[in-house]
C-alpha cells in the first residue's frame, strides 16, 4: 500500500499532527527532523543568538558603493572610545579614563582590548597627578542606547522608574522638579564680556574660568567614579547645513532617554562617522556642587562655558536643564551665523504658508500651533535662516498637568512607549496616570519624539514664515483680540514679551499680575534682546511676513469681572490670519497703544474686536488701560539705553511704537 503522507507503516495519522521521520542512521531511535537544532552549547550562547548587531541601512553620501567603509569596525570603535575618553578627561590627570562599551552587569564583556587613553591636552594649567584609583578601573559606556535598552536600565537600576498603562516610562527628577535659573552661570571672559547681555534684566549670571573648572572637575570625577555612564551623540537643528553635534554624558537612563527624545537622532551611518562633538554636557546632577566654591549660592549649579563649548550640571536631576541649556547655546552660536534663534511654535499649511507662534505659559501657544489642519514643524525652538525655518529639536516637551484626551488628543496619544513622563502620579495597580494629581509637582511633563505627533512634518523644516503671531493672555482685559503690527510695533512687543497671569489662588485676590519676558524667552537668550528683535524685523521685511498681536485672555473686564475670550473665536482669528483674509480687512487705530484692529473677522462678533465695547464701565476700562500702559513703560525702561545701529534711529522708532499717554 502506498504512503502518501497521511499514513505511516499502514497506520492512519491524525490530521494536524506533524510527520515524524527517522534518521538515516538505523539506530532504532526516532528523531524530530522538522527543524534544525540551535547552534548553541550553553544557555548563555543561546541568549547571545537572541540579539544581533544593527547595520546601516542607507547609503553614505559620496561613497562609491552602498557602503564602502574606509576603516574597520574595530578601528572605528577604538576611535569612538578615544573620543569619549577625551571628553571625560580630567585636567588634573593626564589622560581620560579607560572606557569600554557595554553594561558592566554583562560579565561576558571583554575589556582586555577596548580601553582607549585620551591624548594629553593642556587647556588649563593644573598640577599633574600620575595615578588615581579611577585610572585602575574601567568605566563602561552605554552608548546611544535605544529606548528599549534604556527602559531596561531604568527599571533595573533607578528607583522610581515604572512602565505606565500606555507604555510610557514614569520617573522622578528628585528634589528639583523645575529649572533653577538663579543657579545658572555663564563664564565671563574677554569675548563673552563684550558679546553677551549682562546686568539688569539679563538671565546671564557671571562666573570665572577657574570656578567653572572646579565644577567641571567635580562632575567629571563623579562620572568617572561610576561603573557605567550613558553617552548620547546627537544633533541640534534639522537644517543640516547648520546643525550642531552634541554629546551628553549622564549617570541616569532617564536622562539619556530624555535627550534621545529631545535631540535629533542620528542615522546609524551618521553615528558611525560622528567624530568630535561641537558641544558637550556633563550631567552629574545626582552630585551636589561644593557650596564653599566661589559664586555658588546653593548645592545646585548649572554652568556654561562658551569658549570650551561645555556645560556642567551639579545638584539637580531635572532633565529640562539640559534641553534649555542647549537652547541657550544655540541662542549664542546661531546669531554668529546670521541665523535667528527663536523660542516659538511653528506650523505650516498645506499650501506651504508658515506661521510662527510666540507666547509665554498659559497663552495658548501649544494649543494654537498644534492644528490638525496644518503640519507641525516644531513646538518650542526654531531657527530662521536664509532658506527658511528649521526646528532645533527632535522632540516635544509638553506640560501634562490637567491633560485631557478631548482637549489635546495629539499630546494624549503621544504618551506611549518611548515617552518619558516626569513626576506624574499613577495608580499603583493599573499604572494609569492621574494627570490631575499635583502631589509631586504642578510641573509634570512628557517628553516624546516629534514623529509621535501624526501631522508632524519630517524633516522639520519649512519655507520663510508668512505670519508672526505674538500671543498674550491679557488678564487686564484691555488688549484687542487681534491687531496688526507694523515693524517697530513688532519689535516693541517682541522685546516686551508680555502676558498677564492671575495673581494666585488665595481667597479674595483678583488683581492680575503682568509678566514680561524679553523675546518671549528671557531665561534662555544670551545677547541683548534688541539684537534678536532687529534680526526678526530684518527677516520679516526681507521675506514679506506680517506680525499680529493676539489676545487670548479676558474681555469685558479684568479677571474677576470679565470673561475669557472663547477659544472658538481665537481659532477663527488664527484661521483668518492663515488664510490671508485679514490683510484685506478694514482697520481702525486704538488709543494709548496705537494698535490697528480689524472692524470685522468672519465668525467673530464685531463688537468684541474693540475691547472698550465690551466694558460696561468705560471709566474703569480707561483706568485699567493706562495702568497696563504704565507697566509696559516701566518694563521697557531696561532697554532704552541700548542703541541699535550707528545713529540709534531704530531704537527711537521702537520706543515710539510703545504706548503713548
Amino acid at each position: 500500500m502506498s504512503n502518501n503522507g497521511n499514513e505511516m507503516n499502514g497506520t492512519p495519522r491524525k490530521a494536524g499532527l506533524r510527520k515524524i521521520t527517522t534518521s538515516d542512521k538505523h539506530d532504532g531511535i526516532c528523531h524530530d527532523m522538522a527543524a534544525p537544532t540551535v547552534k548553541a552549547q550553553t544557555i548563555d550562547e543561546l541568549h547571545s543568538l537572541q540579539k544581533k548587531k544593527s547595520q546601516p541601512s542607507t547609503p553614505i553620501k559620496g561613497a562609491p558603493g552602498a557602503f564602502t567603509p574606509t576603516i574597520s569596525d574595530d578601528q572605528r570603535q577604538k576611535q569612538q572610545l578615544q573620543s569619549i575618553s577625551a571628553s571625560l578627561a580630567s585636567y588634573v590627570r593626564e589622560t581620560g579614563p579607560k572606557v569600554v562599551r557595554g553594561d558592566p552587569a554583562n560579565k561576558t564583556q571583554s575589556i582586555n582590548s577596548s580601553s582607549a587613553a585620551a591624548p594629553k591636552e593642556h587647556h588649563v594649567e593644573a598640577p599633574t597627578i600620575s595615578v588615581s584609583d579611577s585610572s585602575l578601573k574601567f568605566t563602561h559606556v552605554l552608548y546611544n542606547l535605544s529606548p528599549a535598552e534604556l527602559y531596561e536600565q531604568a527599571i533595573k537600576y533607578e528607583k522610581g522608574s515604572f512602565v505606565t498603562s500606555t507604555g510610557a516610562l514614569a520617573t522622578l527628577s528628585g528634589a528639583k522638579t523645575g529649572r533653577a535659573p538663579r543657579d545658572k552661570r555663564v563664564v565671563k571672559d574677554d569675548d563673552t564680556s563684550e558679546e553677551l547681555w549682562w546686568g539688569k534684566g539679563s538671565p546671564n549670571i557671571e562666573m570665572d574660568e577657574h570656578t567653572f573648572m572646579v565644577n567641571r572637575e567635580r562632575a567629571v570625577d563623579y562620572l568617572n567614579s561610576l561603573d557605567k555612564v550613558f553617552v548620547n551623540d546627537q544633533f541640534l537643528n534639522w537644517d543640516t547645513e547648520n546643525r550642531i553635534k552634541v554629546r551628553i554624558v549622564s549617570a541616569r537612563a532617564y536622562h539619556s532617554l530624555f535627550m534621545h527624545n529631545m535631540c535629533i537622532r542620528p542615522t546609524p551611518e551618521e553615528l558611525e562617522n560622528f567624530g568630535t562633538p561641537d558641544f558637550t554636557i556633563y550631567n552629574a546632577g545626582q552630585f551636589p556642587c561644593n557650596r564653599y566654591t566661589h559664586y555658588m549660592t546653593s548645592s545646585t549649579s548649572i554652568d556654561l562655558n562658551l569658549a570650551r563649548r561645555e556645560m556642567v550640571i551639579l545638584g539637580t536631576q531635572y532633565a529640562g536643564e539640559m534641553k534649555k541649556g542647549l537652547f541657550s547655546v544655540m541662542h549664542y552660536l546661531m546669531p554668529k551665523r546670521q541665523i535667528l534663534s527663536l523660542h516659538s511654535g511653528c506650523n505650516m499649511g498645506k499650501g506651504g504658508d508658515v506661521a510662527l507662534f510666540f507666547g509665554l505659559s498659559g497663552t495658548g501657544k501649544t494649543t494654537l500651533s498644534t492644528d490638525p489642519n496644518r503640519y507641525l514643524i516644531g513646538d518650542d525652538e526654531h531657527c530662521w535662516t536664509e532658506t527658511g525655518v528649521s526646528n532645533i529639536e527632535g522632540g516635544c516637551y509638553a506640560k501634562c498637568i490637567d491633560l485631557a484626551k478631548e482637549k489635546e488628543p495629539d499630546i494624549w496619544n503621544a504618551i506611549k512607549f518611548g515617552t518619558v513622563l516626569e513626576n506624574v502620579v499613577f495608580d499603583e495597580h493599573t499604572r494609569e496616570v492621574d494627570y490631575l494629581d499635583r502631589s509631586v509637582t504642578e510641573n509634570t511633563r512628557a517628553s516624546y519624539p516629534i514623529e509621535y505627533i501624526p501631522n508632524a512634518k519630517i524633516p522639520c523644516v519649512g519655507p520663510h514664515p508668512r505670519n508672526v503671531i505674538l500671543l498674550a493672555c491679557d488678564a487686564f482685559g484691555v488688549l484687542p483680540p487681534v491687531s496688526k503690527l507694523n515693524l517697530p510695533q513688532t519689535m516693541y512687543h517682541f522685546i516686551s514679551g508680555y502676558t498677564a497671569l492671575v495673581a494666585g489662588t488665595e481667597e479674595g485676590v483678583k488683581e492680575p499680575r503682568a509678566t514680561f519676558s524679553a523675546c518671549f524667552g528671557a531665561a534662555f537668550i544670551m545677547l541683548h534682546p534688541t539684537k534678536y528683535a532687529a534680526m526678526l524685523a530684518e527677516k520679516m521685511q526681507k521675506h514679506g511676513a506680517t506680525a499680529w498681536l493676539v489676545n487670548t485672555g479676558w474681555s469685558g473686564g479684568s479677571y474677576g469681572s470679565g470673561s475669557r475670550l472663547k477659544l472658538a473665536y481665537t481659532r477663527k482669528i488664527i484661521d483668518a490670519i492663515h488664510a490671508g483674509s485679514l490683510l484685506n480687512a478694514t482697520y481702525k487705530k486704538t488709543n494709548v497703544f496705537g494698535l490697528e484692529i480689524p472692524t470685522e473677522v468672519e465668525g467673530v462678533p464685531s463688537d468684541i474686536l474693540d475691547p472698550i465695547n465690551t466694558w460696561s464701565d468705560k471709566d474703569a476700562y480707561n483706568e485699567t488701560l493706562l495702568k497696563l500702559a504704565g507697566l509696559f513703560k516701566n518694563n521697557f525702561a531696561t532697554f532704552t539705553d541700548y542703541k541699535i545701529g550707528p545713529d540709534g534711529k531704530l531704537t527711537e522708532e521702537i520706543l515710539a511704537a510703545g504706548p503713548n499717554f
